[in-house]
């Protein structure tokens, strides 16, 4: 869900009466300047987790391959020890 960016100046003292309000309004993808005395002070902005690819390729890679590993191999387990497996968990 991207929204445009707005911004909006408050004053610390809105800022902090309201500051609920302005979370929320944060979190819809707004970005808050907060002043003092008309001067900047802060800026409320919403998160952006950053993602290193190269870290995340590593994962994705990790993943694929035990995912292929098994397709390859199968559980490793015959049908009696699944079956005993799954009665073992209804006790």
């Amino acid at each position: 869900m991207s929204q445009k960016s707005t911004t909006t100046s408050v004053g610390a003292f809105d800022a902090k009466t309201k500051l609920s309000e302005l979370l929320d309004r944060v979190e819809n993808g707004e970005v808050i300047v907060i002043t003092r005395h008309g001067t900047p002070i802060a800026k409320l902005a919403p998160y952006d987790i950053e993602i290193d690819p190269k870290k995340a390729q590593k994962a994705i890679d990790g993943i694929l391959a035990v995912r292929n590993a098994f397709l390859k191999t199968g559980p490793g387990l015959s049908q009696d020890e699944i079956k005993a497996s799954i009665n073992q968990g209804r006790r």
